[in-house]
């Protein structure tokens, strides 16, 4: 399995999630490299990682510009083909802007950039990013954002939950979904989405900033374990 962590001007944490999956090659086997804003190659990758950070410094929206980067192009072609792609927060508006999933992230209620540990909880372990997480169970996940408020009009929103898309809402620590748990406003407290065809994925909050044991918090191991794991069985 080969993974492409795709860095734009202003990402800050691509090597995060290089990391991520650089220290699990002890169990899994799986290549990583880095593929530039510019390049038109996707190097042969089976699976694309959008990472966090600021994209061209969120100027517009967060997202908007880089949407237009030359990779893009190829991340959407692979997409199109049924290709993989998981999007962290800047990722995910990336993903919502290049419309490769639905809705949007606006500004959070409180308009102020916010950074702290939260809880969520998978909606369905039927994700290939959820197959290995306890949907009764929550995770302990930070998040750093501005812009992590998920909007959809009506119409779109009934299309989320017609074809199941919802993948991860925001919860209290005992997995309980309450709007009191939701930090930034998100439609029913949605804090990650895939598309259609569940092979795009988008949240919020950072599994790779909670997936060592140095950081005092393991909870995202589930969901990079969850991410092999599927494609393990698919192969």
């Amino acid at each position: 399995m080969k993974f492409g962590v795709v860095v734009f001007p202003g990402s800050n944490c691509d090597q995060d999630m290089v990391d991520v999956l650089e220290n699990m090659k002890a169990r899994h086997k799986n290549e990583v490299v880095k593929l530039w804003h510019k390049d038109h190659d996707l190097q042969g990758c089976d699976f694309i990682i959008l990472p966090g950070g600021f994209s061209y410094g969120d100027y517009l929206r967060s997202g908007a510009i880089a949407r237009f980067s030359p990779i893009m192009q190829q991340v959407s072609e692979f997409a199109d083909k049924g290709g993989f792609v998981l999007g962290v927060c800047n990722g995910f508006q990336i993903l919502c802007e290049a419309n490769l999933l639905p809705g949007t992230l606006l500004h959070n209620n409180t308009r102020k950039f916010i950074c702290k540990n939260v809880y969520i909880k998978a909606v369905s372990d039927e994700f290939l990013i959820s197959s290995k997480l306890n949907t009764h169970k929550a995770l302990k996940i930070p998040i750093a954002h501005g812009e992590g408020k998920f909007f959809a009009p009506d119409e779109a929103m009934r299309e989320i939950y017609q074809y199941n898309q919802i993948v991860f809402k925001y919860c209290d620590e005992k997995a309980v979904v309450t709007f009191d748990a939701n930090p930034n406003g998100s439609l029913d407290c949605i804090a990650g989405i895939s598309n259609r065809r569940k092979n795009v994925f988008g949240m919020m909050p950072h599994p790779e900033r909670a997936a060592d044991t140095l950081l005092g918090n393991t909870d995202g191991l589930l969901i990079f374990e969850s991410i092999f794991n599927s494609i393990e069985i698919f192969n």
